[in-house]
């Protein structure tokens, strides 16, 4: 064999050798890579559970729920307005990351139901007595809300968020 026959040889299987790796290259670039479809997949359903966790949240924090769920009697209303307030605010940090996956209308609107759900108990809970029972923040809560003629804060903040799932379907 002559030198020209062996370079011939050792290009070949440089190239060779060179395709290789850059053909390996890109199937591992592309293995590497989620397709798009899948992340639109992925995110559309967390964006539904995530609609699904706010509407449980603003059922939960709701007030005539709220009352119904922790009702206890022997409780003073101070004590009781407490535990509504801090009952809330669990509620609402536990699902804190929810507004990841909401729009910001969603999330504002769970919000501004939190903040009024507790400035109402504050409020009703500052104009009783003392001695006030727990029955009677609870009795002052839900006259107001039977009363309101607004309509209930947390039926429309639910109907919103249905509304917002109801567009990703």
């Amino acid at each position: 064999m002559d030198a020209l026959t062996i370079l011939f040889i050792i290009s070949m299987v440089v190239f060779i050798i060179g395709s290789f790796f850059v053909l390996w290259g890109r199937n591992k670039k592309a293995d590497k890579k989620p397709s798009t479809e899948n992340n639109s997949s992925l995110s559309h359903q967390m964006q539904l559970q995530a609609y699904e966790r706010l509407t449980l949240l603003v059922d939960r924090i709701a007030l005539p729920n709220l009352i119904s769920r922790l009702n206890k009697s022997g409780l003073t209303a101070k004590e009781m307005q407490l535990l509504l307030i801090q009952t809330i605010k669990q509620e609402f940090d536990y699902n804190i990351t929810q507004q990841i996956y909401v729009s910001a209308a969603a999330w504002n609107a769970v919000k501004n139901l939190k903040d009024q759900t507790m400035l109402v108990i504050n409020q009703f809970a500052s104009t009783l007595p003392q001695d006030a029972t727990s029955a009677d923040l609870n009795k002052l809560l839900l006259e107001y809300l039977m009363n309101d003629t607004k309509g209930n804060l947390h039926e429309l903040v639910s109907e919103a968020i249905s509304y917002e799932a109801r567009k990703l379907l």
